[in-house]
């Protein structure tokens, strides 16, 4: 009974959290189902940045716990810093992966092409010119009118210039 005298104002406070991070969560679930509706986005890739968005709501909503449970917020500051530093450190080698999940998410909120276009990749030692099978948080497959298959990295779409062709190639040429 000590327990629940002393700490009500941190329990009140925890039960509000938790509410409001499951509402947010349903909230932002819907939002950015709706906008996949709307633009016509494919069901896995909305999932993929519906799970991004709740690990960073679950991470902010135990930064806030802490809070609430009377952590200093220079102590916080501390440790997330100390956290981050070790994670960049063995994460510098593996920039590139953080670089293409970000750039998946952008490509799936804001890139004008979509699955079935065809694209020109204006590189200057390997032109490609592909229809895009799938859009992944890692790379885009694409698959050539000679039927080569190729895995370009999400990261490489923003560095190159790209076009969508129009009525490029036959339809037929794409089918598996």
């Amino acid at each position: 009974m000590a327990f629940i005298n002393d700490f009500f104002k941190e329990a009140i406070a925890t039960a509000i959290l938790i509410i409001l991070v499951l509402a947010l969560r349903i909230i932002i679930s819907k939002l950015v189902k709706r906008f996949a509706k709307t633009t016509h986005r494919i069901e896995h890739r909305t999932n993929l940045v519906i799970k991004y968005i709740h690990l960073l709501t679950t991470i902010l909503s135990i930064i806030a716990l802490i809070i609430i449970w009377g952590v200093q917020p220079k102590d916080i500051i501390i440790a997330i810093s100390s956290i981050t530093t070790v994670v960049g450190v063995a994460m510098f080698a593996q920039w590139s992966i953080l670089s293409n999940i970000t750039s998946g998410v952008i490509l799936f909120f804001s890139f004008p092409f979509k699955i079935g276009d065809v694209i020109r990749i204006h590189d200057k030692d390997f032109p490609i010119v592909a229809e895009i099978q799938d859009i992944r948080a890692f790379h885009v497959a694409l698959k050539t009118e000679d039927g080569e298959r190729i895995v370009y990295p999400n990261n490489l779409l923003f560095q190159k210039g790209i076009s969508i062709m129009k009525n490029h190639f036959n339809e037929t040429n794409f089918v598996d």
